[in-house]
């Protein structure tokens, strides 16, 4: 008579962080293909503002979502926001930018890996999600008080299984504060500089 067999694993989950790696590299060499990431730079988005007027924002939005996706920092965006609109209309673009950019990722990334970290085994991953599962909307509040919209805590959170409302809520309750003092530091430093602002 054989012994049971231990079954395996599940390989659904790598699968899946596959899938989002692959997406990653897949916008890496679109991006890089076709030049665009060496036009991201604080000059040339803030001529996104100035060029195309109401639409500068819409535009401005969709290069921060793609940005994200891409894993660039988000300070590229808010130096040139506060370059081109000052501290505070530069923060408040910044601010309802970056909540669409989340929300963009959250989606995308969901999409190709669904819960994939959530279905790690190991007994760390259990305690770390029982403490997100216990207080959700206070610890993505931290994590944003934290980091921001660091691209690689925007993909850990999709991938968490988190609902996306204690997502964007967090979100909304822990980005302004650290967004808009790092704005306000950003247009002091340019004023020491003597950069061209606003």
């Amino acid at each position: 008579m054989k012994a049971p067999q231990t079954p395996l694993p599940p390989a659904r989950p790598w699968r899946r962080l596959a899938a989002v790696l692959l997406l990653l590299g897949l916008l890496w060499v679109l991006v890089e293909s076709t030049g665009l990431r060496a036009r991201i730079s604080p000059q040339s988005l803030r001529a996104v503002f100035a060029d195309h007027g109401a639409w500068g924002f819409v535009a401005f939005a969709a290069l921060f979502a793609l940005g994200n996706l891409m894993q660039l920092p988000g300070g590229i965006f808010l130096a040139a926001a506060v370059l081109a609109l000052g501290p505070v209309w530069g923060g408040l673009t910044t601010l309802s930018a970056a909540l669409i950019s989340c929300g963009v990722t959250f989606f995308v990334v969901r999409t190709f890996g669904a819960n994939a970290l959530r279905e790690l085994p190991g007994p760390l991953a259990r305690r770390v999600f029982a403490r997100l599962d216990a207080q959700p909307v206070r610890s993505v509040a931290l994590l944003r008080l934290l980091f921001q919209t660091v691209p690689a805590l925007n993909y850990a959170l999709a991938l968490s299984g988190l609902r996306f409302r204690h997502y964007m809520l967090g979100t909304l309750i822990g980005l302004p504060a650290p967004l808009f003092v790092h704005a306000t530091l950003f247009d002091t430093l340019a004023g020491w500089m003597g950069w061209s602002v606003h």
